[in-house]
């Protein structure tokens, strides 16, 4: 029998689930190591400090694991140094380290689209910061045009704006850039009159992106891919807003604009994942890649759906059943699995 090791956090939870009970504590454990059992692997759960990196026998166990979204970040940081340590050690993570350096981090995302070789993805166009400085030397890219400007951390487009010109999109970012006040602070500016030419650090260094806007945008698709099965959920932007994310106005709908499936197996499939969370805009001509997560993502949508659809020979095909979470997890990371390891 092959072994997955699933690594539970310090709650003993393993991803997230939209109907959990009690609330927010993740997969029904057992159920998931019954579906995984009914694909040939036997489930195997462990912790983080029960990991030992010296144990050579580390090298190509499988390991799947699950990120986290704790305020500011410090436990997500820890699972990040010992997912990496897993993957250096030579075991098998799933998903790929990188997937869990872009969960909940907008910025290194937008990397992983930039390096993408799929010409699709690339009708958005990110530019990078870390302070207010770096922006400041690099307004020249924000004239005459609409922007959208997004903290790197955060999810339901919190704290993402829109700016028209420079000042505007300034303004914007100096509000998601400032950092939190430390009293190391008083020390570094006092240095600046004891050492003449000394440049104080600056207060504006959280990391940010803006992006081109696209609009004529009246909502997005949340779609959600396990496997070769697709959920697809239509979200309309908020009243007087450009953004849909968070907004609530959520309907399933079984007749989709032509192509966005096959826009979304595009995206799926340039990235090594067993499943996704996708967000599409479509603006009647064009499909966008707004964002996308590869863990730890909601589930309402297929917790939630009535169907499904799956690529027939020809053509899309809906099935008319409800799907169970822990399921399709298992079969599509088995799926998985199976095909990378040829």
């Amino acid at each position: 029998m092959n072994i997955v090791k699933i690594i539970l956090d310090y709650k003993g939870r393993f991803e997230t689930k939209y109907t959990a009970v009690p609330y927010r504590s993740g997969f029904d454990k057992e159920l998931a190591r019954k579906y995984f059992l009914e694909c040939g692997y036997e489930i195997q759960f462990t912790t983080f400090p029960e990991i030992n990196f010296r144990d050579e026998a580390l090298k190509d166990q499988v390991f799947l694991y699950c990120s986290s979204e704790d305020q500011d970040g410090f436990y997500k940081s820890y699972i990040e140094d010992m997912v990496l340590g897993l993957k250096l050690a030579g075991a098998i993570v799933i998903p790929d380290y990188i997937y869990l350096k872009a969960h909940n981090n907008k910025l290194f995302m937008e990397i992983l689209r930039d390096i993408n070789c799929q010409n699709e993805l690339q009708n958005i166009t990110s530019h990078y910061f870390g302070t207010l400085e770096d922006l400041k030397l690099n307004n020249e890219f924000f004239k005459n045009a609409l922007f959208v400007i997004k903290p790197a951390m955060g999810a339901m487009s919190k704290g993402v704006s829109a700016g028209s010109n420079f000042n505007e999109i300034y303004s914007h970012s100096k509000n998601i850039s400032k950092a939190s006040f430390h009293w190391e602070e008083i020390k570094d500016y006092l240095r600046k009159f004891k050492h003449k030419g000394y440049k104080t650090d600056s207060k504006f260094r959280k990391k940010f992106i803006i992006q081109n806007m696209i609009e004529g945008l009246e909502g997005d698709w949340k779609i959600l891919v396990y496997g070769d099965k697709y959920y697809p959920l239509k979200r309309k932007n908020r009243k007087d807003d450009f953004r849909a994310s968070g907004g609530g106005l959520l309907s399933y709908e079984k007749v989709l604009p032509k192509g966005l499936l096959s826009f979304a197996k595009t995206v799926y499939e340039s990235f090594n994942v067993p499943n996704l969370s996708i967000d599409i805009g479509f603006n009647g001509n064009d499909f966008f890649l707004i964002e996308f997560q590869a863990l730890y993502f909601g589930t309402y949508t297929i917790e939630k759906s009535e169907f499904y659809f799956i690529q027939g020979e020809n053509k899309w095909e809906i099935r008319e059943e409800r799907s169970i979470l822990e399921k399709e997890y298992a079969r599509s990371v088995s799926a998985f699995i199976s095909k990378t390891s040829k």
